[in-house]
């Protein structure tokens, strides 16, 4: 059986959009030059959404919308250069917001299957990209915790489409690939085969930073710790992202994961504690200069005051303290604090080689109880925007292939009762990160 040769409907948009895109030269992530209006290509591409829910707060709500009626950026109002012209919801619940922005957005149709998004009623791929947001929604967990989102069975159909017609385009991931460890890495590879863009992850590595640090390329980094808060299967992910971006920047890139352990309770106090001589442990170090970064940091003391806790006050902030702790192929150790009572946002800090440390803020501006109007979709409708113009992803999608195995294997362990496992199977993703971190500058 023959087919004819595969190609991406993008093609016919992406020389005039890479001249559109150079001016905030977004491949080279220098935000602080992007363009306030992107130069329009002579084709605006198609994009076709595929969410689990579309209510108020709702990540479908939060990143497409964003692509539909713009955002604030870089001090201006941003209209993207691209329509959003279909969409899939799996669910509806009360509260959902599909028929009002079907009424206000004419060029907008909903679809009952995820095929027919993409095809627009025709026997052939009719987008030019693919925006898929399975978060959020009524989905059952797992005995190990796992909530059970379709992001694999829906981009599973995604590629059916592609296979039938030889046609692909570029697609968005939102949050980790799967709970499933071999669902994330088959749509790696199927992405990889049929050879279109894929790009995935977290809104962390690309939100604000308070101070703008950026970790130097090529430095050696001894050990990073990020705290964060949160459940499993969950915030979780955010953290490893967070950890990610930062200590993939070290000598030689990202060279994969050799084993990983997972720790919850008493167990987590131990890896804080002192030295017999009263000093810190290196990560004992890193926790509190993440602490030390924290807005959102919780008193020890009662009443309006702020203190810094100590080692014995913590576990009466941190009922269920969680630590994931990596080991990469290069000797490097990563450590994710779960403290959810201790803090309500994401910090990390990591030791170079000779004792100096940086430590930052990866702020969630929007991000607090009764507030369901979240800035930081911004940095990611964006940098959508620019991998549907260009046809090229800003960042690798290994990161977050590597973030998602990681967190496989920790949701494994801490329903196991297991502390360690050796992964074989991470120990082969190695990437280089993008020259400059892609994080948002004021």
């Amino acid at each position: 059986m023959t087919t004819e040769p595969r190609e991406s409907v993008t093609d016919c948009t992406r020389r005039s959009a890479v001249a559109a895109m150079a001016v905030g030269t977004i491949g080279a992530g220098r935000t602080r030059e992007a363009a306030v209006e992107q130069p329009k290509p002579k084709s605006r591409p198609r994009i076709a959404a595929v969410v689990t829910e579309y209510r108020k707060g709702s990540h479908g709500q939060g990143i497409i919308d964003r692509l539909m009626d713009g955002y604030g950026w870089q001090g201006g109002w941003h209209h993207p250069a691209v329509d959003v012209v279909s969409m899939y919801v799996d669910q509806r619940p009360k509260g959902d917001l599909t028929d009002e922005r079907l009424a206000r957005h004419p060029g907008l149709k909903v679809y009952p299957t995820i095929a027919e998004a993409l095809t627009r009623g025709t026997d052939s791929l009719a987008v030019d990209g693919v925006m898929l947001i399975g978060e959020h929604g009524t989905y059952p967990r797992d005995a190990k915790g796992h909530r059970l989102y379709p992001r694999y069975p829906f981009f599973q159909q995604i590629v059916e489409v592609y296979r039938k017609t030889g046609k692909t385009a570029p697609v968005f991931n939102d949050k980790h690939l799967s709970w499933n460890w071999e669902w994330c890495r088959s749509m790696v590879d199927q992405a990889r085969e049929l050879d279109f863009p894929f790009l995935a992850g977290s809104s962390l590595p690309i939100t604000w930073r308070i101070p703008e640090v950026e970790a130097p390329l090529d430095a050696k980094i001894e050990e990073g710790v990020c705290i964060g808060y949160g459940g499993v299967d969950s915030y979780d992910f955010h953290g490893l992202e967070s950890l990610q971006c930062m200590v993939e920047r070290r000598k030689g890139g990202e060279t994969g994961v050799s084993a990983v352990e997972a720790f919850r309770g008493d167990a987590v106090w131990k890896f804080l504690a002192e030295k017999s001589d009263g000093s810190k442990t290196r990560t004992r170090e890193l926790f509190d200069a993440c602490l030390c970064r924290s807005f959102r940091l919780s008193s020890p003391l009662p009443g309006y005051g702020n203190a810094f806790p100590d080692t014995s006050q913590l576990p009466a902030l941190v009922r269920d303290p969680i630590l994931y702790r990596i080991t990469y192929n290069d000797g490097l150790i990563g450590n994710l604090f779960m403290m959810s009572g201790l803090v309500y946002d994401f910090t990390v800090a990591i030791r170079l080689e000779g004792g100096s440390t940086l430590s930052t803020q990866l702020n969630l501006p929007g991000l607090a109880p009764g507030q369901t109007l979240p800035n930081f979709f911004s940095p990611l409708a964006y940098y959508c925007e620019s991998m549907f113009l260009t046809g090229k992803t800003p960042y690798p999608v290994e990161r977050t292939l590597l973030t998602s195995g990681v967190l496989c294997t920790a949701v494994d362990l801490l329903a196991s009762g297991q502390t360690r496992l050796d992964t074989p199977h991470l120990r082969t993703i190695a990437y280089q990160p993008p020259r400059e971190s892609q994080f948002m500058r004021s």
